[in-house]
C-alpha cells in the first residue's frame, strides 16, 4: 500500500487496525465510548495509574521491558498533550479518537505508519515490547542458539558457556557484516583497474597520467560533455540520465571525477553492487525538482543552518565558542547531493569558486585577532582543491598564532581523489604539527567501506607518517544504513588508518529526501549494531544538525521528545538545542520520515523487515 492510495476498502488495513486495538482494549474503550475531551481526561488518568502499577511493582514486566514501559507511557502523554498539539500545529489524539470511533471512515485520513507506530506504542506501555530478549535474541533462537541464564553457572565453567555463547553470537554478526565488501578485497581490486583500464583507453591516457592531480582535474565529467562520456563508459537507467540532463540544463552543480567513476560497477546500471556509490553523484529526480524551483533563491533557501548570520566576516563562520569555520573554496572534484552547502558550491573544479588571496587574508586577520579560536575547521566545498602554495600559505599563517592548538581540513579528496595526497604534500602539512602545541587533521566523509581502496589507504597512510590525525564523519544516509553496513565501513576504516568521528544525520532539508532515515535508525545502530564493536571502532558521535543552532546528539530525551505523530506515521520531534545549558535558545521542531516507509524501502530491496523490529522503541 503507498502512500496517498485510497484506503477505505482496503481489508488488510482494517485488519492492521484491529490488530492495533488487540494490543491495547483498554485504550479502545476508553476512546471509543467518550467524546474527544472526556476521552483525553480519562486516557491520562489510564496512563498515570499505569504508571504507578509498574511503580508499585503491581504489574509483572521484566525490568527492561518495564523501563521500556515506563518510556511508552510518558511518550504516550506526551502525544495527548495539548501544549504538545499546539506546537505540532495538530492533534495526534484527535487522529486515535477518530479511529475508535469509526475505523472505517478514518482510514483515509491515516496511513499504515500510524497505525503500526501506535500498535508497538501499545505494545510498549502493556510491557510486550520484549526490549528484554533483546534484538539480537530471537533471531539467534531462530537460528536454534539459545541465550544462557549465567545466573545459574559460576566460575569456569560459566566463562567456558559465556565464551561459546559469544561465538555464536560473533559468527552471526560477522556473517551480516561479511555482506558488505570493501574495496581492498582482491577480486574487487581486480575489477576496479579493469575498469580504470577502460577510462584511460577512452581518454587515451597512460597509468602515469592517472596518478597525476592535474590530469584527474580536466578530466572530470562534467556538463553536457561530461554526460555523454559517463554514456559511453558506465551503463544508466533513463532516470539517471534525465536527472543528469536537468542538472546540466538548469546549472545545478553535478560532477564526478575519472577515479571515483572507476569504483563504479561498470556492468549494470541496477545499483545492486555499487548504490553506495552512484547515489552520492547521481541527483534523484525530487532533488533535482525542488533545486530547480529554488534556482533564484537557493542561496538563502537551501541554506538550512543560517550561515548568511553566523558570519562575522566573508569566508568564516563562527557557531561556537572556541572553533570557527574558515571557507576557503566553494568547488569540488566531485559533487556530492547531500551536501549541506549546496546553495553556495559553484560545480567541479570551477575557477569562481576560490576567493582571492586578500580575502583569505583578511579573514586570517580575524583569526589572528580573535584569541579564543583554539580550533579552526579549514573547509568548503573541498580546501584541497588550492594549490599546495596557497594551502601553505594559510598553515603559515595559522600556525604563527599561539591561540591556535589544531588545525582542521575537512575534504573528501582522499576518497575522491587520493592522488592529490603527495609525499611532498602530505609532508609540508606536516612540518606544521609540534607535539604538545599543534596538531594538525584531516577530517573526511567516507560513506561506505566500498570505497575504501589501496589508493585511499596510500593516501591516509602518507598523512599518517606525518603524524596528521585522520577521521571520519559518515553521513548517514538510506544507501548507508542497512543493519551492520555502518559496522563493515567502521572495521574497514580502523584497518585503513582512519578514525570514526560523526555518524552524521543527513538532517531536514527538503531536496535530500530520499536520502533521509528515521531518527530512530540512527539511535537503533548506536545501540545494536556499533555496541558489538570493539570500543576503539566506535569512537564516532551520532548527531544532528539543528537549523541555526549547531550539532545535536542523538542520545536521549535530554536532546529530543517526540511531540506528535503525523497521519502517515512520521514523528515530530522537539529537538532541544545544544545551547540550553548556556544561553536562551527556543527548540526545533523536526518531522522525520516515517518508520514504516524506510522499512518497506529497505524491504524492497531486500532486506527482511523483522532485523529491524526493534527500530520502534527507540524515541
Amino acid at each position: 500500500m503507498k502512500p496517498g492510495e485510497s484506503l477505505t476498502t482496503d481489508a488488510s488495513f482494517i485488519k492492521m487496525i484491529e490488530e492495533m486495538w488487540e494490543e491495547s482494549t483498554d485504550v479502545y474503550e476508553i476512546l471509543a465510548k467518550k467524546d474527544l475531551e472526556v476521552a483525553r481526561k480519562d486516557l491520562i488518568r489510564y496512563l498515570e495509574d499505569l504508571e504507578w502499577q509498574y511503580r508499585m511493582d503491581e504489574k509483572d514486566a521484566q525490568s527492561l521491558d518495564w523501563a521500556t514501559a515506563i518510556e511508552g507511557i510518558r511518550l504516550f502523554k506526551n502525544l495527548i498533550s495539548p501544549h504538545n498539539e499546539k506546537i505540532a500545529g495538530f492533534s495526534t489524539f484527535e487522529y486515535l479518537w477518530k479511529l475508535a470511533q469509526d475505523e472505517k471512515a478514518s482510514t483515509q485520513k491515516v496511513e499504515p505508519g500510524f497505525i503500526e507506530e501506535f500498535k508497538h506504542i501499545f505494545r510498549t506501555i502493556n510491557g510486550n515490547s520484549r526490549i528484554s530478549a533483546g534484538w539480537l535474541g530471537p533471531i539467534l533462537e531462530k537460528e536454534k542458539i539459545k541465550a544462557i541464564d549465567f545466573s545459574q553457572i559460576k566460575g569456569r565453567a560459566a566463562g567456558v558457556a559465556r565464551s561459546n555463547y559469544l561465538d555464536a553470537v560473533a559468527e552471526h554478526v560477522l556473517e551480516k557484516i561479511n555482506r558488505f565488501p570493501d574495496g581492498i578485497d582482491e577480486g574487487l581490486i581486480e575489477k576496479r583497474e579493469r575498469n580504470r583500464q577502460k577510462i584511460l583507453e577512452y581518454f587515451g591516457a597512460t597509468i602515469e597520467d592517472w596518478y597525476e592531480t592535474k590530469w584527474q582535474y580536466q578530466h572530470i565529467l562534467k556538463g553536457k560533455e561530461g554526460l555523454s562520456h559517463l554514456k559511453d563508459l558506465v551503463p544508466l537507467t533513463e532516470e539517471d540520465i534525465k536527472a543528469i540532463e536537468l542538472s546540466v540544463k538548469n546549472r545545478i552543480p553535478w560532477g564526478v571525477s575519472p577515479y571515483y567513476l572507476s569504483l563504479f560497477d561498470f556492468g549494470s546500471a541496477d545499483r545492486k553492487e555499487d548504490y553506495q556509490l552512484r547515489s552520492q553523484v547521481i541527483p534523484t529526480m525530487h532533488y533535482i525538482k525542488h533545486m530547480i524551483a529554488h534556482r533564484d533563491d537557493r542561496e538563502y533557501y537551501f541554506d538550512f543552518m543560517g550561515e548568511h548570520d553566523t558570519s562575522p566576516i566573508e569566508i568564516v563562520t563562527r557557531r561556537y565558542p572556541l572553533i570557527a569555520i574558515l571557507k576557503v573554496s566553494d568547488t569540488c572534484p566531485q559533487i556530492c547531493v547531500y551536501c549541506q552547502r549546496n546553495w553556495n558550491i559553484t560545480g567541479p573544479m570551477t575557477s569562481e569558486g576560490t576567493p582571492s588571496r586578500d580575502k583569505i587574508d583578511r579573514a586570517l586577520d580575524w583569526f589572528e585577532e580573535h584569541k579564543a579560536m583554539k580550533d579552526v575547521l579549514v573547509t568548503g566545498g573541498d580546501p584541497f582543491v588550492l594549490s599546495d602554495d596557497t594551502i601553505k600559505h594559510i598553515m603559515d599563517r595559522l600556525s604563527s598564532m599561539e591561540h591556535v592548538l589544531s588545525i582542521r581540513w575537512g575534504t573528501r579528496t582522499p576518497v575522491t581523489l587520493p592522488m592529490r595526497i603527495t609525499k611532498s604534500f602530505a609532508e609540508m602539512l606536516g612540518e606544521y604539527v609540534e607535539p604538545g602545541k599543534r596538531n594538525v587533521a584531516v577530517v573526511t566523509h567516507l560513506e561506505s567501506a566500498y570505497e575504501i581502496t589501496p589508493d585511499l589507504v596510500d593516501s591516509v597512510s602518507r598523512l599518517r607518517d606525518q603524524k596528521i590525525y585522520v577521521y571520519n564523519q559518515q553521513v548517514y544516509s538510506l544507501e548507508t544504513s542497512r543493519r551492520f553496513q555502518t559496522a563493515a565501513t567502521r572495521i574497514v576504516m580502523k584497518k585503513a588508518g582512519i578514525d570514526p568521528y560523526y555518524t552524521f544525520y543527513t538532517k531536514g532539508k527538503e531536496e535530500h529526501k530520499d536520502y533521509l532515515v528515521p531518527i530512530a535508525r540512527v539511535a537503533q545502530e548506536r545501540k545494536e549494531e556499533a555496541r558489538l564493536l570493539p570500543g576503539i571502532f566506535r569512537t564516532d558521535e551520532p548527531v544532528f544538525n539543528v537549523p541555526r543552532l549547531g550539532k545535536n546528539h542523538i542520545r536521549a530525551w535530554q536532546d529530543r521528545e517526540i511531540i506528535a505523530i503525523k497521519p502517515d506515521g512520521s514523528r515530530v520531534y522537539y529537538i532541544h538545542p545544544w545551547e540550553k545549558a548556556i544561553a536562551p535558545a527556543d527548540p526545533w521542531v523536526y518531522t522525520d520520515i516515517p518508520i514504516y516507509r524506510y522499512l518497506q524501502e529497505m524491504e524492497s530491496r531486500g532486506e527482511k523487515m523483522e532485523d529491524y523490529e526493534s527500530i520502534w522503541y527507540y524515541y
